[in-house]
């Protein structure tokens, strides 16, 4: 099988790793891929992921046989419809299926539709009205930018201040461009955010596994969303009487639903959840692809082959995939530069790397995903994005594989780099 993956971040890095281990395949290629991914995949760097014809015409110029989509800006701009339409078999939902990412608003809204529970809300296109909105509410709530944002685009506010401090960034100053011509305002939800993976071929489900983002820039939760700064699988919060109530009440309706309103949902769905102190589950978001640092973890703790998985979806043959098994635990570290989420530095050379982008002293179970690098003339990689490398460890339990991503994560370094030193944390305090 020849396999073309979408992308070029540490998601897909690991997603080539996986992909790599598949005796189903005989050459994967990666667009455009990365530096650190040669060693796995042959790059078409000449082309844009959102370039959808473009993306069809280099898959079926390499006799691809399945397409995985990585990232979701791709995803909204069509990539799997252009390629369906030629018959090339695609991982991933399409443009109007993405809207449960690429549209805050159209996702709230389907959930009401459809009875998955989630937080109350509210859409606005102006900014007086949602400002007069947050007023009225007059405490805690959420703001969200509707479109996309790279994970950034929602604010966690305290109080009215904070709330209209968002509003201003988001539609006043024009922080997230287009994305943020509309917002959605929420009640703040209260409990322990999860994250579970489920993928379809429109019509079965095949359940993943739980992971735990932790979205804020610094530790204790504190500090701007990112897009992750670290994340660890199995999440004890996400017991298995919880991973029923979710499949029963969100990603059965969910998938129902977008087949009954002619949207068939092909590919990987990603349920953002906060678990309320009660054990209740309900929908923070909708992603419609793997997220990013979770998939590290996950992808390490994953046994056997994920292609069947994959390939059965594209094809509407996913009753046919067998499911995976579970190591017992992973945790990923994400190594960010100096400023971000914000502005920041980059062409900073990276210490502990050798010319292939794999550490000089990894230690055991320990893999280093990149995300954000570039490999120089004479080897040496250095930084090219805000979120730089995920260090990824698998252990016995949480504790060790934290102990040993942590140890692998201090004999890498960069000027200003930063991490956060609380990844797992909750787990541990258990």
């Amino acid at each position: 099988m020849r396999v073309l993956l979408i992308g070029s971040g540490g998601r897909e890095h690991a997603l080539a790793w996986k992909i790599h281990q598949s005796p189903l395949v005989d050459t994967l290629f990666a667009l455009p891929g990365s530096d650190a991914m040669e060693r796995l995949a042959k790059r078409i760097a000449d082309v844009s992921p959102a370039d959808a014809a473009a993306v069809a015409d280099a898959a079926a110029a390499h006799s691809i046989d399945l397409v995985v989509v990585g990232p979701e800006d791709p995803l909204a701009a069509g990539v799997a419809d252009a390629l369906r339409e030629r018959g090339i078999a695609c991982f991933g939902p399409s443009a109007a299926a993405a809207r449960l990412e690429s549209s805050k608003s159209f996702a709230k809204a389907f959930m009401a539709r459809h009875g998955i529970p989630t937080a109350d809300f509210a859409v606005f296109d102006r900014l007086d009205a949602a400002r007069d909105y947050v007023r009225e509410l007059g405490g805690p709530c959420v703001v969200k930018a509707d479109g996309l944002a790279a994970g950034k685009g929602v604010y966690v506010c305290d109080d009215v201040a904070g709330a209209e401090a968002a509003l201003g960034e988001i539609m006043e100053d024009g922080r997230f461009g287009d994305a943020g011509a509309r917002v959605v305002i929420e009640e703040r939800m209260v409990g322990e955010e999860a994250s579970y993976y489920a993928i379809s071929d429109g019509q079965h489900v095949a359940p993943l596994a739980a992971a735990q983002d932790h979205k804020r820039a610094l530790d204790g939760d504190t500090g701007e969303n990112t897009g992750g700064m670290g994340a660890y699988s199995p999440t004890p919060v996400f017991s298995a009487a919880i991973e029923k109530r979710v499949l029963e009440e969100v990603v059965h309706p969910a998938i129902r639903g977008m087949a009954a309103e002619g949207m068939p949902y092909v590919g990987v769905l990603y349920v953002g959840l906060m678990i309320e102190p009660d054990g209740t589950p309900r929908v923070v978001e909708f992603n419609v692809r793997f997220g990013d640092p979770e998939t590290q973890p996950l992808l390490v703790r994953m046994e056997g082959d994920l292609v069947p998985l994959l390939d059965g979806a594209a094809r509407g043959a996913l009753e046919r995939a067998p499911l995976p098994e579970w190591g017992d635990a992973a945790v990923c570290v994400v190594l960010a530069s100096g400023g971000y989420p914000r502005s920041y530095e980059t062409g900073l050379a990276i210490e502990g790397l050798d010319p292939d982008g794999v550490p000089r002293d990894a230690g055991e179970g320990v893999t280093v995903f990149h995300a954000g690098t570039a490999r120089r003339a004479d080897g040496v990689f250095e930084t090219k994005g805000g979120r730089v490398l995920g260090v990824t460890a698998r252990g016995a339990d949480v504790r060790e594989a934290r102990e040993r991503a942590y140890a692998a994560a201090d004999a890498i370094g960069f000027e200003g780099g930063h991490l956060r030193r609380d990844i797992a944390d909750r787990a541990l305090g258990r």
